[in-house]
């Protein structure tokens, strides 16, 4: 049996894993693309793929042009990071408002005053900051402009949040690897990413200031806390700006999106069942392998979400997994 995904490149380094893990334990294989989240999408309402993968979740909009009901599964927690390439590696700190100009383009060099005054005692370079951004689809982009909108009136006004948006300034790189090999190679570059990416590329990752006015690091303990809040039963929810006083300010869910109703085509009902103990698997056994790719572990009201979800799964109408 093979089963068929597509979409985010947010969560491959974690779903590779998990993919070749269950390959390993049960035989059966999981042919993932990571060609976007917008990408994922368009191939889940196409029908040519079992399942698709996003970080932005549909809207009621999208939803109901769908063929049929979407399923939204989240399998895990992650965070966009602010990364750069400067001399020394230093460890920066960004208010909202900052980010905002920056990408904005209205703060145009390292040694801006305003990024000084919040990084006391680092030397920062008189050089051009040079603004990397996604070019493709993104789910990564739609939480990194999630994010703006929520913090910036005047980024909310001019861009607005989206998978793609009408960027004002910058380089545009495919996928959060093409983002992070830019920056890289690069120096003044500035650019957002998953933070999984910024760490296996030895780039360092900026603190954020939340609404609480603490600095908050990108971690695996800061993404989980950013989703100690109350979810919808459909876990379509933004994380982005959390309420949580610990909670890293750019986190968001990354979801595998499926149909409901699976008798569709000529899909044959153990391909179903396979799916539902897929995800099954993924939102339980599969949660250790989180944290080591530096993603936060769903917690107990997602898992609890995910279940009921998974099991409202039906083929001809009759549910495929108890």
């Amino acid at each position: 049996m093979e089963l068929l995904g597509a979409g985010a490149t947010f969560p491959y380094p974690l779903y590779s894993k998990m993919f070749y893990s269950y390959w390993k334990e049960t035989g059966t294989k999981v042919n993932y693309q990571p060609i976007g989240s917008g990408g994922g999408i368009r191939q889940l309402i196409n029908r040519t793929v079992d399942f698709g993968g996003s970080d932005a979740f549909m809207s009621d909009e999208a939803l109901s042009k769908s063929p049929a009901t979407i399923l939204h599964i989240p399998i895990c927690i992650g965070a966009v990071v602010l990364t750069y390439n400067l001399p020394g590696k230093p460890g920066l700190r960004f208010t909202p408002n900052l980010v905002a100009d920056i990408f904005l383009g209205k703060i145009k060099r390292w040694n801006d005053q305003s990024i000084e005054e919040i990084n006391p005692g680092i030397r920062l370079p008189e050089i051009d900051i040079m603004v990397i951004r996604r070019s493709d689809g993104s789910g990564t982009t739609f939480v990194f402009t999630d994010y703006l909108t929520r913090v910036s009136k005047e980024w909310d006004t001019k861009v607005g949040r989206g998978k793609a948006v009408n960027w004002p300034i910058g380089l545009g790189a495919k996928g959060n690897p093409g983002v992070t090999g830019l920056i890289r190679h690069l120096p003044g570059t500035v650019g957002y990413t998953e933070l999984g990416y910024a760490l296996l590329n030895g780039l360092p990752v900026a603190r954020l200031l939340n609404k609480y006015g603490e600095f908050i690091k990108p971690s695996t303990a800061s993404t989980s806390k950013a989703a100690a809040i109350p979810l919808p039963m459909d876990t379509r929810v933004s994380l982005t700006n959390s309420d949580t006083p610990e909670g890293y300010p750019i986190s968001s869910f990354t979801w595998i999106l499926v149909y409901r109703e699976q008798a569709y085509g000529k899909r044959p009902l153990q391909k179903a069942v396979e799916l539902a103990k897929l995800l099954w698997w993924m939102t339980h056994e599969a949660q250790r392998y989180t944290e080591p790719l530096h993603y936060g572990t769903l917690p107990q009201e997602a898992s609890e979400r995910a279940e009921k979800i998974i099991t409202s799964i039906t083929y001809d109408g009759e549910r495929v997994f108890q």
